[in-house]
C-alpha cells in the first residue's frame, strides 16, 4: 500500500554545493504484497537525503581521482623508460667516441712510426716509390677526414641524447610530484568516503532499530538509454555467499546470491519491472523486491538506503537503492535473490538465471 503524503526535503550536501533532493516516504504496509518476513512497515520518517547524495557523489569523485592517478603514474612510467632509454644511447655514443678517440691515437702512432714525423718533402726524396707514397697519404687523409665526420656526429648525438635524456627526467620528476598530490586528494577523498559510508549505514541502522522505514532518497539516476535489458545488480563487485551454500547464519542454506561491495554502492534494478515491496527490518534489513514481465521477483537486501517507492516502474539499470549492512549480516554486501513468488523460500539460483538473460557474473 503506498503512503498518502509526499513531501521534499531541502539537504545540503557536505563539501559540495547545495542540492535539492526531493524524498518521497515508502513504507510496506503489514500483509501487503510481499510481506509474511517479519519486516516492520509502520508508518515512513522524513529522510535526510544529503548523506546518500553525499556517499554518491564521492564515489564519482573517488572513481575520478583513481582514474587520473592512474593516468598519471602510466605517464610518469613511460616517461621513466624514456629517460633510460636515452641514458643508454647516451651510454653507447660516449662508448662509441671513446672508441674513435682510440683509433685517432693508434692512427697518430702508426705515422710516427712510419715517418710521419719526417718532413714530406724528405719522405718524397727518400721513399723507393713517391707515387705509392702519395697514394698512401691520400688514403691516409681521406681515413682522417672521415674519422673526424664520424667523431663529430657522435658528439651531436652524445649532446642530442644528453638534452633528451634531462628533459625525459624533467617530466618524469614533474609528473612524479603531480601524482604525490594526487594521491594525496585520492587518500582524502578515500577518508570523506568512509566517514560519509558509515554516517549513512548509522542513519539505516536506526531507522530499523525504530522500526521506521526511511522515505526514498532521490538522488540523480544514471541515464538508461544504452542500458542492455538485463544487467548485473551492481557495477563493481566480489562474489560471496552463493546459492545453496550452508553456514551458521541461515536457518537452512542460503537462499540467494552475495555481493561484496561497499556501503553506499549503488544497486541497480537487473531488469525492467515493478517495485512490490519496500521494507525494513527483519533479517534482511532494508529491502526491496521487484516483479518483472516474465513474472519473477528479485529482491535487494541488507541496504542502507532505498532510492525508489513501492509501486515504481523501473527501467534496466535504475538505481533501487544504497548497499549496506543492515539485518542479518556479517558486512557490507548485497543480498540478491531470484524468487517466482514475491515470498521468501520460492527462491532459484540467481547465478544460471542471469546467465540465461545474458548477463555472466
Amino acid at each position: 500500500m503506498r503512503s498518502l503524503r509526499r513531501h521534499r526535503v531541502l539537504a545540503t550536501v557536505l563539501l559540495s554545493a547545495a542540492a535539492v533532493l526531493a524524498a518521497r516516504p515508502t513504507a510496506a504496509e503489514s500483509g501487503g504484497v510481499g510481506g509474511g518476513d517479519g519486516g516492520v512497515s509502520p508508518a515512513s520518517v522524513p529522510v535526510d537525503a544529503g548523506v546518500s547524495a553525499q556517499v554518491a557523489r564521492l564515489f564519482e569523485e573517488a572513481a575520478v581521482a583513481t582514474q587520473q592517478y592512474e593516468a598519471g603514474r602510466r605517464a610518469a612510467d613511460r616517461q621513466r623508460t624514456q629517460a633510460r632509454r636515452m641514458e643508454k644511447l647516451l651510454g653507447r655514443e660516449r662508448r662509441q667516441l671513446a672508441a674513435f678517440n682510440a683509433d685517432l691515437g693508434r692512427i697518430a702512432r702508426a705515422q710516427y712510426r712510419e715517418g710521419g714525423g719526417m718532413p714530406y718533402t724528405a719522405q718524397m726524396l727518400l721513399a723507393d716509390d713517391p707515387d705509392e707514397l702519395m697514394r698512401g697519404q691520400r688514403a691516409g687523409r681521406q681515413a682522417d677526414l672521415a674519422l673526424d665526420k664520424a667523431v663529430t656526429r657522435s658528439r651531436r648525438a652524445e649532446a642530442r641524447f644528453a638534452a633528451g635524456k634531462a628533459r625525459a627526467a624533467t617530466a618524469w620528476r614533474r609528473l612524479e610530484k603531480r601524482n604525490s598530490e594526487l594521491g594525496e586528494i585520492k587518500q582524502d577523498i578515500q577518508r570523506k568516503l568512509e566517514q560519509a559510508q558509515w554516517t549513512l549505514q548509522g542513519q539505516a541502522d536506526a531507522s530499523v532499530a525504530a522500526g521506521s522505514c526511511r522515505g526514498a532518497v532521490r538522488l540523480e539516476q544514471p541515464n538508461p538509454g544504452r542500458t542492455r535489458p538485463w544487467i548485473a545488480p551492481v557495477e563493481s563487485y566480489e562474489l560471496s555467499a552463493g546459492f545453496g551454500s550452508g553456514g551458521e547464519r541461515w536457518s537452512s542454506r542460503h537462499t540467494g546470491q552475495d555481493f561484496a561491495v561497499p556501503i553506499g554502492t549503488p544497486v541497480r534494478a537487473v531488469g525492467a519491472g515493478r517495485v512490490v515491496k519496500v521494507s525494513c527490518g527483519g533479517a534482511f534489513g532494508i529491502e526491496v523486491v521487484l516483479r518483472h514481465p516474465d513474472g519473477y521477483y528479485t529482491q535487494y537486501a541488507h541496504l542502507a538506503a532505498v532510492t525508489v517507492a513501492q509501486g515504481e516502474r523501473m527501467a534496466p539499470g535504475q538505481w533501487v537503492g544504497q548497499s549496506g549492512t543492515t539485518g542479518n549480516s556479517t558486512g557490507p554486501h548485497l543480498h540478491f535473490e531470484v524468487r517466482v513468488t514475491p515470498e521468501p523460500g520460492s527462491g532459484v539460483d540467481p547465478v544460471p538465471w542471469l546467465l540465461k538473460h545474458g548477463v555472466r557474473l
